[in-house]
């Protein structure tokens, strides 16, 4: 335990699951659907504003999808802030969540917490969990770093201040964020102050999102500072709406809701920007920011069976939840445009509301508005918000003063990256936010071997064509590598250049880079790698996913045409081929098998599972989608006693389904078990 201040190093006991091993399966398809259809009363700057950003998928970063939903009792390490106030609690190693938020003079827990880590397929990444405070940055989703360490440090401030700061290179946007909080010894309110950095010569698109898990129950209330919102139930068109005024009642009591639903409050130009949740004491989490973060949130999972099942789900043993969010968007279906070498910052305050019950759940909302627009306003002045702000953003650049915990080494390879390109290219000011440098054993040490060969003489002693790039489980995007990779002309290299391709969606084009690199296809591409004949066994059976994978999408690009058939033929071969090579790849598993039902050839779904060893067929997802290939096949007795026997899919997707649609179909005469129902409506 280490202690500056109020600010404490130290460790909590939570019951959490293993993470397990990243998915091997580098994530090249166009696989991030918006999921909001514009409907009516949206204006048509916002319409627009859905167009701009949108990504195919979450390439370089790698799924985290090996967990499981055994729970094991382990300390976590935590960095605990406190005054006579309050007590936060922040989990540094899962993404800087504020995981605990505990008003002292109230007794009362602020956020939804628990003891309890249950892993689940939620995020951009797969692996999220539910509870407390998380930092979303980069596109819309639970952050890519949610479950990830973050660089971790207390700096010590020349106004006094003991900060906790967290910070990292954001992949997607290749952008550096830093979230910091700190707890004044008079403050009833924990402070956090971001930015974000643009070191690039373009503008980025850019999202932040900061949720908050609430506790819920039959009385709690959320109140915003606007009539009208806009809304989704995540079924029906995006629309503009009034949340105490819906036809089964009124929304800002969560518990009215009938099925989980978006709320995004139409705050006017003027208004101060806050967003609270209270019980029936007029206690609850107040969330208040400076004017840049703008948006507000209100999200539910709704008391039908499919929103319960969801929250038993998500956490276990905490009860019911509902969210209260902000963002620097109006709505989550949109990004705004970071300008090219500049920052963002802003200031959130998160404190005890305290409102006055009776006006707090007052059926006149005017009333509720204006009484907690006043409780807040003493709570923490707007004047004092923005004087925080100044206050943090003086302080950004101060060197750590006690580093706690190492993040990634992505930050470093990209600080070395720029300082290898041609003239240089911008990177950040370093001095508030080291990164360090690239380890032995960092996942990015093979790409930084690669980058310092291609500067290097080679030695009179080694044969000229020895490739210098042994391969990486990792995975990197952009020209400069592409050129890199060719220069380095192995097996290993062409394979990863055909990831690349892929994951542009650049599946049969050829592409010139400049006058003397030339790049081939991704189908293109792994075939050149696999001809070379030189590729592991891993990398074979991934570049043979991927050529499997990449026809698949040709084919689906035009379904009609005359090669359509012949391709999905072709990439179901490959996929057959790649479980062959390397049959004890779950990952690998589930997706030929998903991917053959998917083009109705059941029958090699079947048969890939059993060839499949036991302790991989016999579990989880293979284990479902083997009851669903037999059902394909007309075998539903079989796929009825599969269900009846019970499957568990740990990464069961958020509005996934699937289970209780088999169910239906297999047993029709049999209400659908309440363990399988997730639906969202």
């Amino acid at each position: 335990m280490a202690s500056n201040g109020n600010v404490t190093f130290t460790s909590v006991s939570l019951r959490i699951p293993d993470a397990g091993d990243a998915n091997p399966l580098p994530p090249v398809q166009a696989a991030l659907a918006q999921p909001y259809r514009i409907g009516t009363g949206v204006p048509a700057q916002l319409r627009e504003a859905t167009e701009y950003g949108r990504v195919a998928n979450i390439y370089p970063y790698s799924v985290q999808s090996g967990y499981s939903r055994e729970l094991h009792t382990r300390d976590v390490p935590a960095v605990v802030l406190e005054n006579k106030y309050l007590r936060a609690v922040v989990l540094p190693t899962l993404g800087g969540r504020l995981w605990e938020l505990f008003h002292k003079p109230s007794g009362k827990h602020l956020l939804h917490t628990g003891d309890t880590v249950q892993f689940a397929n939620l995020a951009l990444r797969n692996c999220w969990f539910a509870g407390g405070i998380e930092w979303n940055i980069g596109t819309r989703g639970h952050s890519p770093s949610t479950c990830q360490t973050l660089h971790t440090a207390i700096v010590e401030l020349p106004d006094g201040r003991n900060v906790l700061r967290m910070w990292e290179f954001e992949r997607l946007r290749e952008v550096v964020f830093q979230v910091e909080l700190w707890l004044p010894e008079d403050s009833e309110v924990l402070l956090s102050a971001v930015r974000i950095q643009n070191p690039n010569g373009h503008n980025v698109p850019m999202y932040w999102w900061s949720n908050a898990a609430v506790p819920q129950t039959a009385s709690t209330r959320v109140i915003a500072p606007a009539v009208e919102a806009y809304g989704s139930d995540y079924s029906t068109d995006i629309k503009r709406v009034t949340p105490t005024k819906m036809d089964f009642g009124d929304a800002t009591w969560p518990q009215n809701s009938p099925h989980a639903a978006d709320y995004f409050f139409d705050i006017a130009p003027g208004r101060r920007h806050w967003i609270t949740a209270v019980d029936h004491d007029g206690d609850g989490l107040a969330m208040l920011s400076t004017g840049r973060l703008r948006g507000k949130k209100l999200f539910v999972w709704g008391q039908g069976s499919g929103g319960q099942r969801w929250q038993e789900w998500l956490s276990p043993s905490g009860g019911q939840y509902a969210e209260i969010q902000a963002g620097l968007a109006q709505t989550q279906f949109e990004h705004l445009s970071l300008p090219a070498h500049s920052s963002w910052s802003w200031v959130e305050a998160f404190g005890n509301a305290a409102l006055e019950s009776v006006p707090a759940h007052s059926a006149d909302w005017n009333q509720a508005v204006e009484h907690a627009s006043a409780r807040l306003e003493t709570l923490m002045p707007s004047a004092s918000m923005e004087a925080a702000l100044a206050q943090a953003e003086a302080g950004f650049d101060t060197a750590p003063t006690h580093m706690l915990l190492r993040g990634n080494a992505w930050g470093a390879l990209e600080r070395e990256r720029r300082a290898e390109a041609s003239g240089g290219r911008a990177w950040v000011n370093e001095s508030g936010t080291p990164f360090g440098d690239v380890d032995a054993d960092d996942e990015a040490a093979p790409w930084l071997q690669l980058l310092r060969s291609s500067r290097e003489v080679a030695s009179p002693e080694l044969d000229a064509h020895e490739p210098r790039f042994t391969g990486a489980a990792s995975f990197v995007c952009g020209s400069d590598w592409e050129e890199l990779l060719l220069a380095e002309g192995s097996a290993e290299a062409m394979f990863h250049v055909a990831i690349i391709r892929h994951a542009r969606q650049e599946l049969d084009t050829t592409v010139q880079i400049n006058s003397a690199v030339q790049i081939h296809s991704a189908v293109q591409a792994y075939g050149a790698a696999l001809e070379l004949k030189e590729l592991s066994r891993r990398s074979q059976a991934l570049a043979l996913r991927g050529r499997g994978v990449a026809l698949l999408g040709l084919a689906a690009q035009d379904p009609e045409g005359a090669a359509a058939a012949e391709r999905i033929a072709e990439g179901l071969a490959q996929l057959e081929a790649a479980c062959t090579v390397e049959p004890e790849n779950a990952s690998l598993l589930v997706e030929a098998m998903t991917l053959s039902i998917r083009h109705l050839r059941p029958e090699v779904a079947l048969a890939l599972s059993e060839r499949a060893p036991s302790d991989l067929s016999g579990t989880g997802r293979p284990k479902f989608l083997q009851a669903l290939a037999l059902a394909r096949l007309g075998q539903a007795a079989k796929a009825a006693q599969i269900l009846r026997d019970g499957v568990q899919i740990p990464d069961l997707r958020e509005g996934e389904d699937a289970i209780s649609e088999l169910w239906e179909e297999v047993c029709p005469q049999v209400p659908v078990p309440a363990e399988y129902r997730f639906a969202m409506q």
